[in-house]
């Protein structure tokens, strides 16, 4: 049943977007399944797959009410080495699973299951109790509100390339080149990050790459000077991994396309780093 576990753990987390809120959606269904009667049951992988989906639907309902009103971040998960033995290629991309926040919980779990675990419609009715036609509507209906997103696909790719990128933005941040910022940062940059409610933010959305730029800068000097930075890869991306007395404290993911960071995730809630940092 352990080897179920680690199988139904991507789904869950691909829906919650929380670690802890999918293990714990995972250990419901296991034990709801022990003490279950198994005859009427003919596809036990796909019972504990449905049972596992449609728990994390309902929870993710609950919880969306709760953090409505603040920034919300997902959970980040190392992907350049297998998280519990899992298979990290079933993991979504840190940006998508952001971006998948604009969706209902069943577009959520369409999209999810054509776009990371290559379903088909007839696969999709059968896990989520829909009519093909009510499957292909939903992914529609996901795709409209995603216009302009990029495939879960092209961003498994962990490359020297990226290190060395992070390498220069590192030395620009230290440096203070505003110059080299304005290079390595798109016009239209944005920063959103999740302090949690436990942890005071500067600010937590900004736009455009003078804002970013002096953000940035600030940020660095008030806090992360003294800090050990270590780069990762967090769901596919690139990361700036912020350590303060060997304690994880900062954990900052980017999109980065043609040569320019567009997006920076930082992840600043204390309960959310707790899974890379024992990891």
């Amino acid at each position: 049943m352990e080897d179920y576990q680690k199988q139904l753990f991507p789904y869950a987390y691909n829906i919650l977007g929380s670690t802890e809120d999918a293990k714990d959606a995972v250990q419901e269904i296991v034990v709801k399944y022990h003490l279950k009667s198994k005859k009427s049951i003919e596809n036990e992988t796909g019972y504990l797959i449905r049972s596992v989906i449609n728990e994390s639907i309902n929870l993710k309902k609950k919880l969306q009410r709760s953090y409505a009103d603040s920034m919300w971040l997902p959970e980040p998960v190392f992907t350049d080495s297998n998280y519990d033995g899992l298979d990290s290629s079933e993991i979504i991309s840190y940006s998508m699973l952001v971006l998948l926040e604009k969706l209902s919980s069943k577009e959520r779990a369409v999209f999810m299951l054509r776009e990371a675990f290559d379903y088909s419609h007839q696969e999709i009715a059968a896990v989520l109790n829909l009519t093909l036609q009510n499957s292909r509507k939903l992914l529609s209906r996901a795709k409209l509100k995603l216009e302009g997103y990029q495939s879960h696909r092209k961003a498994i790719s962990t490359t020297n390339a990226s290190k060395e990128f992070l390498q220069g933005y590192i030395r620009s941040i230290r440096e203070g080149d505003v110059q080299s910022l304005e290079k390595l940062l798109s016009e239209d940059v944005s920063l959103a990050a999740d302090g949690g409610g436990e942890i005071q933010v500067v600010r937590e959305l900004t736009h455009g790459v003078t804002a970013a730029i002096k953000l940035l800068l600030y940020v660095y000097k008030t806090y992360q000077r003294q800090q050990q930075i270590e780069i990762g890869y967090i769901n596919h991306q690139p990361a700036l991994l912020y350590y303060e007395d060997s304690k994880l404290v900062n954990c900052q993911i980017f999109q980065i396309s043609n040569g320019k960071i567009e997006k920076i995730f930082a992840q600043l809630t204390p309960d959310k780093l707790n899974a890379i940092s024992e990891t």
